[in-house]
């Protein structure tokens, strides 16, 4: 299985192409029904448009020089 961003994607229903989000923490599965957006079946299969990568970490420019910045 191919995974966008990480090669181990830890399996949640959020992420599952199967379930369709209600909110923030639950997802409605056809398979069980109402589900935590944290657990996870054995009918898992990943979606990666369902995930947001975590956001990339700021530039502290207070450590570096304007000198740093300059060719």
């Amino acid at each position: 299985m191919f995974h966008f961003f990480r090669n181990q994607i830890e399996k949640r229903c959020a992420y599952c192409a199967r379930g369709r989000q209600i909110n923030e923490r639950e997802v409605a599965c056809p398979r069980r029904g109402v589900m935590d957006a944290a657990d996870h079946c054995s009918r898992f299969a990943y979606d990666p448009l369902k995930r947001v990568p975590p956001r990339p970490a700021a530039l502290d420019t207070q450590k570096h020089l304007p000198e740093d910045f300059s060719l």
